[in-house]
């Protein structure tokens, strides 16, 4: 059984692998590695890249995916965590949970008897990391000597895209209001990746400091998922912390724009700015789709 709740339970010697395999089923190779294998897609927050992406990737593998709204479950409310992961692990392959709190994820994986994959919670965003260095080498070619600039919250996606970008020897820089920066225990942990693989990873507060030089602008949105209540009070925190072609233009000539979306025009994004020339965002909504039917495979293969 191998679980995937965090982009460190990868080793970093097998991402490479992983995003060449990802980069081979894009091409067209195919695989029946989930034949005759259903994969449960268990979800408390809404989703259209996620869900879409396991669902699909899923088939492409010859599997059956099946899908459980909110409503339908109720993890922790109509029923008991542990009691969900044991009745699924009896009829399932693989579990494919997205949900809030980390703690939930790790009570179901402690419990299941199946390998359960992180498809988002508050924590981390695992999957859509794998997805997005994906989509830095596929426009950079590599990732020695690719800066990327995050311009936003060290939320879930700051989190595993810099423990993502420490594990292949990329730099990356953060850059966010204070109050809001990747937490200090991520930060150390990346920066021991980053050590390890001739990668760096820096914080700073100055939106315009981070893109100085970049290969890749990132940013995602302010308020996420969970966090309507903050969101005027984020929204005064983040006030010149917009990407729009201006922050853009101090970046290098050659710079992508990535988001893992959706996007809010207007608030962490200028209005059109997905649709700019240098945007890359769907490329990287692809890749979904890639990266984690690379990730079930590789899972399959354990089971």
């Amino acid at each position: 059984m191998r679980h995937f709740l965090s982009f460190a339970d990868l080793a970093p010697d097998e991402v490479v692998p992983l995003l060449d395999r990802a980069a081979a089923l894009k091409r067209g190779a195919r695989s029946d590695a989930l034949a005759g294998k259903t994969v449960v897609l268990l979800f408390e927050k809404p989703s259209l890249r996620t869900k879409l992406s396991f669902w699909v990737g899923t088939q492409l593998l010859g599997g059956n995916p099946i899908y459980f709204s909110p409503e339908e479950v109720g993890l922790g409310r109509r029923e008991p965590v542990p009691d969900v992961a044991r009745v699924v692990s009896r009829m399932a392959a693989i579990a494919v949970i997205r949900t809030f709190g980390q703690e939930r994820l790790e009570e179901f994986a402690a419990a299941a008897s199946i390998p359960v994959v992180n498809a988002l919670s508050d924590g981390e965003h695992p999957c859509q990391a794998l997805a997005d260095i994906l989509t830095i080498r596929e426009q950079k070619g590599g990732f020695k000597g690719v800066r990327t600039a995050y311009i936003g919250d060290g939320n879930n996606v700051a989190v595993s895209l810099a423990l993502a970008i420490a594990s292949v020897g990329g730099d990356l820089v953060i850059a966010s209001p204070p109050g809001y920066e990747l937490a200090p225990d991520v930060a150390a942990r990346a920066r021991r990746l980053a050590r390890a693989s001739g990668g760096s990873l820096a914080l700073v507060h100055s939106p315009e400091e981070a893109v100085a030089g970049a290969d890749i602008v990132y940013t995602d949105v302010w308020a996420s998922m969970g966090q309507e209540t903050e969101t005027a009070r984020r929204a005064a925190a983040f006030r010149g912390f917009q990407v729009n072609p201006a922050l853009m233009a101090r970046a290098k000539a050659d710079a992508r724009f990535m988001h893992d979306m959706p996007a809010h025009p207007g608030e962490e994004v200028s209005p059109g700015m997905l649709d700019e020339p240098c945007s890359v965002a769907f490329d990287q909504a692809e890749n979904r789709l890639w990266a984690q039917t690379a990730l079930l495979e590789k899972i399959a293969a354990t089971l």
